[in-house]
């Protein structure tokens, strides 16, 4: 069963408004399995809503519209539906007694504008949760159906979760969930993640369950987004684990976390494990890294501080070449925290030869410490951005190169 979303309101596509209802009722949509492919944004205009609603009703099998049930004059979804449906409008006395007795409970008159929100396209059922003045309503149009609901969110989420998601359930005729899973990657352009996972891509498409599919997201990576449809949620979970094993031996180490998972969130968590403290030193990036890490461990247990000050900390030579200064921070910051890790990051300084987004990263442990230069795009706030997510980076791969030569697990210099 296909279900569409048809946002009503001018306000939404002037960005007044973010549609957060939209998203909301396609992550419900897809835990009862039935299929969402087009959610729309229209404007307060008859004909265009109009036509939205056709165009809706002709490739799914029920549409969700979402506003305008309001009482002013540019609420006309009601309107809009019972001409789409070819039906007039009938005032429900029921729905004008509730929304009667509701101001007189505020101590408010109810005016005549009001009044308009208890007329229903006639052959409509009213949806019996009714939060607020707009009552929500099911329409049928032909063998499809259009259900209306208010852009107020509370007062939708309890038409949706009271009336409409159970009523989609039972016409659908099949019980079925729809899940996903999202892997965090660093590392590859969008085009090079496409060209490695060709092959698994042209697989799925022939047999169309799973899917994957690509989501950027700036300076936080590109996601890869595993989505499964089966009869139960054990079954679409055993379906998201075999294929992310899959896409996991493709893709290797650049997946660095997986749903909501951070790049410092991982970080910490591996430190943390590990019972290792870690302290930052940076100059070009202004803080924005001790931000994000003190985000990811608030009690800054693994995390316990650093240093933001310009180009490098006192005491560092500034003749040293970019490299250079980069471990000497991390160094000292590591010992002054005493800290197990440490990480730093710095630009060249005035009048220093350098490429255009030059960023001078260190890591530094009770082993050995090891600088990185590197060349980013964009301005000098875009570079910042990307210096912090390439530190970070820079950081879990070290972390997991320790791994990788001390299978053991055996305890390193300096581990607390």
């Amino acid at each position: 069963m296909r279900c569409e979303v048809v946002a009503i309101g001018t306000e939404l596509l002037l960005g007044q408004i973010t549609d957060t209802n939209s998203t909301w009722i396609g992550e419900q949509l897809a835990r009862i399995g039935i299929d969402s492919h087009y959610q729309v944004k229209v404007g307060d205009n008859f004909e265009r809503i109009a036509a939205c609603l056709r165009l809706a009703l002709e490739r799914s099998d029920a549409v969700i519209c979402c506003g305008g049930l309001g009482p002013t004059q540019d609420d006309i979804t009601r309107e809009v539906i019972a001409e789409v449906a070819g039906v007039g409008l009938l005032r429900d006395p029921e729905v004008e007694r509730r929304i009667i007795e509701r101001f007189a409970a505020r101590g408010r008159t109810m005016t005549e504008n009001n009044r308009r929100q208890a007329d229903i396209p006639d052959g409509a059922t009213v949806i019996p949760q009714m939060p607020g003045t707009a009552p929500g309503f099911m329409c049928p149009v032909g063998d499809r159906t259009i259900y209306a609901v208010p852009g107020v969110p509370s007062e939708m989420r309890q038409m949706m979760e009271g009336f409409v998601l159970p009523d989609l359930r039972r016409r659908s005729g099949t019980v079925a969930v729809i899940r996903s899973r999202t892997l965090r990657t660093w590392g590859h352009s969008e085009s090079g993640l496409a060209e490695i996972l060709a092959g698994r891509i042209e697989a799925l498409d022939r047999t169309g369950n799973p899917t994957l599919a690509f989501l950027a997201s700036g300076i936080e990576g590109l996601k890869v987004r595993i989505t499964a449809k089966a009869p139960d949620e054990a079954e679409a979970e055993r379906i998201i684990a075999g294929e992310e094993e899959r896409v996991r031996a493709l893709l290797g180490e650049i997946v660095f976390g997986v749903d909501d998972q951070t790049m410092e969130a991982v970080i910490v968590e591996r430190l943390r494990a590990e019972g290792r403290t870690l302290a930052v030193a940076e100059s070009l990036t202004g803080g924005l890294v001790s931000t994000r890490l003190s985000a990811a461990d608030p009690e800054m247990a693994t995390f316990v501080g650093g240093w933001t000050r310009p180009w490098a900390p006192a005491g560092t030579a500034p003749s040293l070449p970019g490299p250079e200064r980069a471990k000497r921070m991390a160094s000292d910051v590591r010992a002054a925290h005493e800290a197990d890790v440490s990480i730093a990051a710095t630009g060249p300084l005035p009048g220093e030869q350098a490429a255009p987004g030059t960023v001078f990263m260190a890591i530094a442990t009770a082993r050995e410490t090891v600088a990185h230069e590197a060349a980013l795009p964009g301005d000098p706030p875009q570079v910042r951005e990307y210096a912090v997510i390439n530190l970070l980076n820079t950081l879990r791969r070290a972390l997991i190169g320790e791994r990788a030569a001390d299978p053991a697990g055996r305890e390193r210099p300096g581990t607390s």
